[in-house]
């Protein structure tokens, strides 16, 4: 056996232990450009709540309506209804 055959190089698309090398470096380099991309989005949206703040929002009250836009009319509504029996219950 030459030498040059016991140091060939595998191809970095060739699968190692049954794994696929370059379609496993594909799929992490996406999942790191996605992740980059979400810090990029949470700080654009840290400075949109900087700028509510600024100009005189409740940044709490902000976050519940977003929430709130999120759900459907009636899970509102039953969250609503318990958060009112609950205040009755508690003689608020």
């Amino acid at each position: 056996m030459a030498l040059r055959d016991v140091t060939k190089e595998t191809p970095a698309d060739t699968t190692t232990g049954g794994i696929a090398g370059e379609r496993l470096r594909s799929l992490v380099e996406r999942i790191e450009r996605l992740e980059e991309e979400k810090k990029a989005l949470a700080d654009d949206i840290k400075d949109v709540f900087a700028e509510a703040k600024s100009a005189g929002f409740d940044v709490k009250v902000l976050r519940q309506l977003i929430r709130l836009r999120r759900q459907q009319p009636a899970e509102i509504e039953e969250q609503e209804t318990l958060l009112d029996l609950y205040r009755r219950a508690l003689g608020m």
